[in-house]
């Protein structure tokens, strides 16, 4: 039988308790939410621009109108345009759980088609997303079973989580000062982080820019140390790697976005949002730079969004992999094994 065929009765048997659970999970955060007093809604997958990050790839199709005339339209990456409009509109704390297509990527942890559990909350601080995850964390673990698995690894999500900057997750798990590869205003210094890597015999390939020094150490370093045994907060990501997030008060150099992770695997991503269109533009232009010569296209700016973003209140927001977090819930070793209809 082929990867594909998960339909046959022999896989489904096997596959079944885990999607079960799966509903358990979605019911108990919905619950939640709603006791919250969170609004579900419903973005659009098909949007004029999926996003504008530079290493997110998206599907793309063409729009044809009664004219018989073709607009380009994508597959979203995220629901986060959509959902900033409607912050704009005047809601203030609202969910999405959204099928969010991203091209170039299938593995254990990726799939082409996945659900994306978004969610914002005007006029709150960050941290409290730390908190929501937290706490979700728990319920899926009580639903499946009690604690977090993948692989060898367990994280108890009942335990205090752990919440480092990620200058501090350098310095301990790599010995890099990232700082100081750093100017004031958040410029980067590739040749600093190189020589820094060398010292501490982390491999890189010439050329590389900062951001593809960060990314190496991040991935083979910091990444799995993360989530070991308890949740981890990656907090503070430098402001080059937080293209939607505004800078830390106390810090220009970092901005207020974290990740969350478990068993060494990332589950969530943050910001304390960006409602500067003006800023958001400039950071857009620059990631699409960097798209077109790394990858050769771009993709459009959304207009609309950024007329949105000058009436978006102060707010926080948070996009969580659901199926990841039902994966490690429930230990299914593979993300399609926890979802109900994997892509082709």
């Amino acid at each position: 039988m082929t990867d594909t065929q998960w339909w046959q009765p022999v896989r489904h048997v096997d596959r079944r308790p885990l999607l079960l659970a799966r509903n358990r999970i979605q019911a108990a955060i919905r619950a939640w939410l709603a006791d919250r007093d969170f609004t579900e809604v419903d973005p659009a997958g098909l949007q004029v621009s999926p996003g504008n990050e530079a290493h997110l790839h998206a599907f793309a199709t063409t729009a044809i109108g009664n004219d018989g005339q073709g607009v380009p339209r994508y597959l979203h990456t995220s629901p986060e345009f959509a959902m900033k409009r409607l912050l704009a509109a005047g809601e203030t704390r609202i969910h999405a759980f959204a099928h969010v297509w991203r091209n170039r990527e299938r593995g254990v942890l990726h799939e082409p088609e996945f659900t994306m559990l978004e969610w914002y909350r005007a006029g709150e601080d960050y941290a409290v997303l730390m908190q929501d995850l937290a706490a979700w964390a728990q319920l899926a673990a009580r639903e499946a079973g009690g604690i977090l698995r993948f692989r060898d690894r367990t994280c108890d999500p009942a335990l205090p989580y752990e919440r480092l900057s990620v200058a501090e997750a350098f310095q301990r798990h790599a010995g890099i000062d990232l700082l100081a590869t750093m100017g004031q205003g958040g410029e980067t210094d590739a040749p600093a982080l190189a020589a820094q890597m060398d010292a501490q015999g982390i491999s890189h390939m010439r050329g590389e820019n900062w951001s593809d020094l960060f990314s190496r150490v991040l991935s083979e370093r910091i990444e799995p140390q993360l989530g070991q045994g308890r949740l981890t907060v990656l907090d503070r990501y430098p402001a080059a790697e937080a293209a939607l997030a505004r800078r830390c008060a106390d810090d220009p150099r970092c901005a207020e976005r974290f990740e969350l992770y478990a068993c060494g695997v990332e589950l969530a991503n943050g910001f304390g949002e960006l409602t500067d269109p003006t800023e958001q533009r400039r950071r857009f232009e620059a990631e699409m730079a960097l798209k077109q010569d790394r990858y050769g296209e771009t993709y459009p700016i959304d207009e609309d969004f950024l007329a949105a973003l000058a009436l978006m209140p102060a707010a926080c927001g948070c996009a969580l992999g659901f199926d990841r977090l039902v994966m490690l819930a429930t230990g299914a070793p593979r993300i399609r094994d926890v979802i109900w209809v994997p892509a082709g």
